[in-house]
């Protein structure tokens, strides 16, 4: 995990990076504490479920009038968190855990595959229609990740939280994720498929292609796209589904890790080194791109949630010695390298989050992406095109990058693996912007410009107290999701794999 810190001495420096000026007293692990109070004032007493967001003040009026089962999965695992803690006592936790399940029971979900729909008002839980922000129509649609996210909060209940361990159990049995499963997706000649995006249960405008899982009721319309990239948070749904046991263990290898280095997939970032394996009869080229002399599997936009958020749930490292072992260390040094030296914004920590100017957007790094358009990591979207060696000619590198955007859920996750850089940079967001309120680390913080986005995200908070939590308390999430069926069916399949990287870099 490269140059780690002892959890005390990471405990003890966070407080100090994170608290308020020298006059005032610091308060124990407040970044926890205050990324939990975030969780409070975001989530509606009455029904315990969370809003998707709230403004930096953390005014209850600045709620969205939305949620997602996301959103809900995040809350829910940060309550685990901020028990294990000592934020909460036991008796709020089974308190809080207790009131969302029982509302996430009342949500309306697809009978025939026991998914829930991606927008629900978290007020009166009814399914949304009508989008409250604009009034524009709500195609209510049913994503395979956003539902993998909450069958993993699921499960940590299931198994941290015995009190409520069968009111958890009956919400998750009916989750079928076999349902987003296209078992051809890959060819006629790999013997399992990938998972698609979701689906509708009505026929929406643009792309979409009616179907079914086999022999289960009525046609439903799926995206038109299936997840083909393994490096992403998308994986989530794959270490679900395995883990229940609803897609065959072999299905870890159908997702590309680079797609191969054939012209016909010259539209990728870069061209990638690497050759074919076979693991359990499916073809896997195990390739890599390299940035800055470090060899890494891209995701597909170059950010840090898709790279790391998975492994707030599975233990990659411990599970994947030669493969995600090798890996999550080396892109955080990627993302680094890109920060101060590359870009030389000063910072770094890119991902997915608020939009400074207003809004949301994606922030990665370009060049770590598979997506030949990228996530570019300032407001300018500057790109970097280092051509397909035979394929596609180069582009000029930039001479120079714009308002480079950051947000401190990337830099917590990379805390694991690059302790001291994350330590530090953490207090420098807190030191040079007005990046903390109440809740904890305001969302991002455009770097060159100062301008920060001032409110709080319940999936980016939640990525926090999960990281946090795993690395103060003793990998609480982990163990709680890993009981059962993703020792039995995803850990074996985590073993047999070797990513094309070296051992040390």
């Amino acid at each position: 995990m490269g140059r780690s810190l002892p959890r005390l001495a990471v405990a003890v420096v966070l407080v100090l990076a994170t608290a308020a000026p020298a006059s005032a007293a610091p308060k124990r692990f407040s970044l926890v504490t205050d990324t939990w109070r975030s969780f409070v004032a975001m989530t509606v007493a009455e029904t315990g479920l969370p809003a998707d967001n709230i403004g930096g003040d953390l005014d209850p009026a600045t709620r969205s009038g939305y949620t997602s089962p996301t959103n809900i999965g995040s809350y829910l695992w940060s309550a685990v968190v901020a028990e294990e803690l000592g934020v909460i006592d036991r008796r709020e936790l089974v308190s809080r855990t207790r009131r969302t399940l029982d509302s996430v029971a009342k949500l309306e979900r697809h009978a025939d595959s026991g998914q829930f729909y991606n927008w629900y008002d978290p007020a009166t839980l009814v399914k949304l229609r009508v989008w409250p922000e604009d009034g524009a129509a709500v195609y209510p649609f049913l994503s395979s990740v956003d539902n993998a996210w909450l069958a993993a909060a699921l499960m940590v209940v299931r198994n941290a939280v015995p009190e409520v361990r069968q009111r958890a159990q009956e919400l998750l049995e009916p989750m079928n994720f076999a349902f987003y499963y296209d078992p051809g997706a890959r060819g006629q000649d790999v013997p399992v498929g990938l998972m698609r995006g979701g689906f509708w249960d009505e026929e929406p405008p643009g792309c979409s292609t009616p179907g079914n899982h086999p022999g289960i009721g009525a046609d439903v319309w799926y995206t038109c796209h299936t997840y083909g990239s393994f490096a992403s948070e998308t994986r989530m749904i794959s270490y679900v589904a395995i883990a229940l046991g609803q897609v065959p263990p072999a299905h870890y290898f159908a997702p590309w890790r680079t797609f191969p280095d054939t012209c016909d997939w010259g539209w990728q970032e870069q061209k990638p080194v690497g050759e074919f394996v076979e693991y359990l009869g499916v073809p896997v080229f195990e390739g890599h791109y390299t940035y800055r002399g470090l060899k890494f599997v891209p995701t597909w936009g170059g950010d840090m949630f898709e790279e790391l958020m998975p492994d707030m749930f599975v233990p990659e490292v411990r599970w994947g010695r030669d493969s995600w072992g090798r890996q999550h260390e080396v892109y955080v040094r990627g993302q680094i390298e890109h920060g101060l030296r590359d870009a030389r914004y000063g910072y770094w920590g890119f991902s997915p989050a608020s939009n400074p100017e207003g809004g949301y957007r994606e922030y990665g790094v370009d060049v770590m992406g598979l997506d030949s358009a990228g996530y570019a990591s300032d407001q300018e979207r500057t790109s970097v095109d280092v051509g397909f060696d035979g394929c596609r000619a180069a582009q000029p590198p930039p001479s120079s990058y714009g308002d480079g955007v950051v947000t401190p859920h990337a830099v917590v996750l990379a805390l694991p693996y690059q302790p001291r850089a994350a330590l530090v940079e953490l207090a420098k967001l807190r030191r040079d912007f007005d990046s903390y309120g109440p809740g904890g680390f305001y969302d991002s913080i455009a770097v060159r410009s100062g301008t920060v986005a001032k409110r709080y995200l319940a999936l980016d908070q939640g990525m926090i107290m999960g990281a946090l939590g795993n690395l103060l308390g003793d990998d609480v999430l982990r163990d709680a999701f890993v009981l059962g069926g993703a020792q039995r069916h995803l850990k074996p399949v985590m073993a047999m794999e070797e990513f094309n990287l070296p051992r040390r870099q």
